[in-house]
């Protein structure tokens, strides 16, 4: 996405005839919230003047500190396409306190302490490819979401098995509009799964990329009579949706994952990486894979990766090292999910990867046979771990890992912790459909 000064955002807006403009941010639980303001107000919010209620932000602050300003980021411009009378233009904003000090519970403050600290020790990028899948249901006469899919296709059907293809390359075109380079576009492995590839960006903008990704995802599908969803597992029985991570870290132009005199051509940076992102896998686990329905993806059997490991030949593992190298050598990380907050899902890896760098923790062996067939002795006997089975089981793993809890920060831990604690406890103690089919009539 281009550069833009106040001048060209003031001028767009008056050439564009744009109306209004939401100021847009992200929650704790990676939720898009915005303050919509008429475009007469644009100059008082570049000025970093737009103030905002934070306590009625679940997870920001308490109603006796409430006031809260929006700081917008210039290069985050961009007029949105489908609206074509009155327009509207948004700009993604960082959270700051009225001491004009950034708000420690800001996700995408978060990302930009991790990555500070990777400029410190001389990492000045870390590039992120992300892929994140979406299903499609149709809708009924009023606009709700149904339990029916929009096609019944496979990985990389077409029409007309894939139903979906026209609301798909309507994402497509929006998305080249609002400055995406869009790599690839194709029916996932499930009926009604889709995936939509786009170009690797630095962390901060990538993380804005799959927040706008969505929004533009589930807008297009509702001109289209269809609901979007992101929940990783919407159906028993087929694959659930992931996000795969591809990531690297940058010295200047030099991808400081890369060794051509290595065998797999990874440098000692990049598998020191690797194994901070092993090492505290389970730790991550609960910000990567943040809902109760998380883990119904990550179960063996649909191809998800439940497994602790690595390979660079085959996708079993959570972790695998795609063929390209050179500028392009990089680790993708599997088991993230688009439920995930992206910007506190590449704030724990990137501190985790760090963490590997920095106390030279060495890089276990690479597992190349399948996984999933393996037994849990055979599992037990190579080391390998599995992910947490539960949300319950990931929340204690993330409050023993101390690298994970410091790149939240105490605010965020604590009130990323309470909330998903109640969301544990009303799923605990309610009373499910499966239960009732189980066990009315056998007891």
């Amino acid at each position: 996405m281009s550069n833009y000064t106040r001048e060209d955002i003031m001028r767009i807006a008056k050439e564009q005839n744009v109306r209004f403009v939401r100021l847009q941010f992200t929650d704790l639980m990676g939720i898009i919230k915005n303050v919509e303001i008429p475009v007469s107000q644009l100059p008082k919010a570049l000025d970093n003047k737009m103030m905002f209620d934070g306590s009625s932000i679940e997870g920001y602050v308490r109603i006796e500190e409430s006031d809260m300003y929006l700081y917008p980021d210039l290069d985050t411009w961009v007029v949105f396409p489908w609206v074509t009378e009155d327009r509207v233009a948004r700009l993604i904003c960082d959270i700051y306190m009225p001491d004009g000090t950034p708000f420690a519970g800001d996700p995408r403050g978060i990302l930009k302490r991790a990555l500070q600290e990777a400029e410190e020790m001389g990492f000045s990028t870390m590039n992120v490819g992300p892929e994140p899948e979406f299903f499609l249901f149709q809708t009924d006469d009023k606009g709700n979401p149904t339990m029916e899919l929009n096609d019944q296709g496979g990985y990389f059907d077409l029409a007309p098995t894939d139903l979906g293809e026209n609301c798909r390359r309507d994402i497509v075109l929006m998305l080249e509009e609002m400055g995406f380079e869009i790599e690839a576009s194709h029916h996932e492995v499930a009926p009604g799964q889709h995936e939509i590839d786009f170009k690797y960006a630095d962390a901060i903008r990538a993380a804005d990329q799959i927040q706008t990704f969505k929004l533009v995802v589930k807008t297009i599908a509702r001109q289209h009579g269809l609901h979007a969803t992101f929940m990783p597992k919407p159906l028993f029985g087929v694959n659930g949706s992931g996000m795969h991570c591809h990531l690297s870290l940058f010295r200047g132009s030099e991808n400081a994952f890369f060794e051509p005199s290595d065998k797999l051509g990874l440098s000692v940076v990049g598998r020191q990486f690797m194994s901070g992102i092993l090492k505290h896998a389970r730790g991550m686990a609960a910000i990567t894979n943040p809902t109760i329905n998380s883990y119904k993806r990550l179960v063996p059997g649909y191809e998800a990766p439940v497994y602790v490991a690595w390979s660079a030949s085959n996708r079993s593992p959570m972790i695998r090292i795609p063929a390209s190298r050179g500028l392009s050598t990089r680790v993708e990380v599997r088991n993230p999910d688009p439920a995930a907050n992206p910007y506190l899902a590449l704030a724990v890896m990137l501190k985790a990867g760090l963490d590997g760098i920095q106390k030279k923790t060495p890089l276990p062996a690479p597992v190349d046979r399948n996984i999933y067939i393996m037994t849990e002795e055979e599992r037990e006997e190579a080391g390998i771990p599995s992910l947490p089975g539960d949300l319950h089981e990931a929340l204690g793993d993330m409050l023993r890992d101390e690298v994970v809890c410091e790149a939240l920060g105490d605010h965020a831990l604590s009130h990323f912790y309470e909330m998903k604690e109640i969301e544990w406890d009303i799923y605990r103690t309610q009373i499910h459909q499966w239960e009732r089919d189980q066990y009315m009539t056998t007891y």
